[in-house]
């Protein structure tokens, strides 16, 4: 069992930056995938990222590609997404999930945060 928590939201203007934080409690951190999703009001959810667990290899989403970066630290039971070159349509709720094995299919996470608000003015 995994519990998340996603903090660092917020409020940015077009073109800065957000760093978000993924907590995680309980067993075995290490072991999990981690995957960042992101869900806009009246749309599905959509990933943005992923990091494996074992190798540190990372996936990314097309409309984040070159601006987003995926990382972990395994001893602090922490994943995060540092979003530069922010755009209004980055706008959403952001969602970290952990998973064992290699997926970027928001449907096959075992686990989930309660979601951080990002909101980018133009």
């Amino acid at each position: 069992q995994v519990q998340l928590v996603e903090s660092g939201g917020g409020l940015v203007q077009a073109g800065g930056s957000l760093r978000l934080s993924c907590a995680a409690s309980g067993r075995a951190f290490n072991n999990y995938d981690m995957g960042w999703f992101r869900q806009a009001p009246g749309k599905e959810r959509e990933f943005v990222a992923r990091i494996d667990a074992v190798d540190r290899s990372t996936n990314y989403g097309d409309s984040v590609k070159g601006r987003f970066t995926v990382s972990r630290d395994d001893a602090k039971k922490t994943a995060y997404l540092q979003m530069n070159s922010l755009k209004p349509e980055d706008t959403a709720v952001y969602y970290c999930a952990a998973h064992w094995v290699f997926t970027i299919v928001p449907s096959e996470y075992d686990y989930w945060g309660q979601g951080t608000q990002v909101t980018v003015s133009s």
